[in-house]
């Protein structure tokens, strides 16, 4: 990935996935946090489930609809970080 050369070794390159294929591509790439957009919770844990085993080391962030009232289907082991933007938007 071109742009940690640029950037130096203290920033993290997330790239932000609509769909499987591009999570796997933005993980082959060399992204250090995949973040998947906007996934219904079982497509986002199966999603995490197939990246961390071919890319152990990258970070999957679940972002775009999630509410507390299913915040808790999002909770697995395969997903590192959960983004709720209700908690700044509306």
């Amino acid at each position: 990935m071109q742009t940690k050369k640029y950037a130096g070794f203290s920033y993290k390159i997330e790239v932000e996935c609509s769909n499987l294929e591009e999570a796997m591509a933005a993980a082959q790439a060399g992204a250090d946090v995949v973040m998947l957009d906007n996934f219904e919770p079982d497509a986002a844990v199966q999603a995490a489930k197939e990246i961390k085993k071919a890319y152990q080391h990258v970070l999957i962030e679940a972002s775009g609809g999630i509410q507390s009232n299913n915040a808790t289907k999002y909770a697995v082991s395969e997903i590192d970080i959960i983004s709720m933007s209700c908690l700044v938007q509306g």
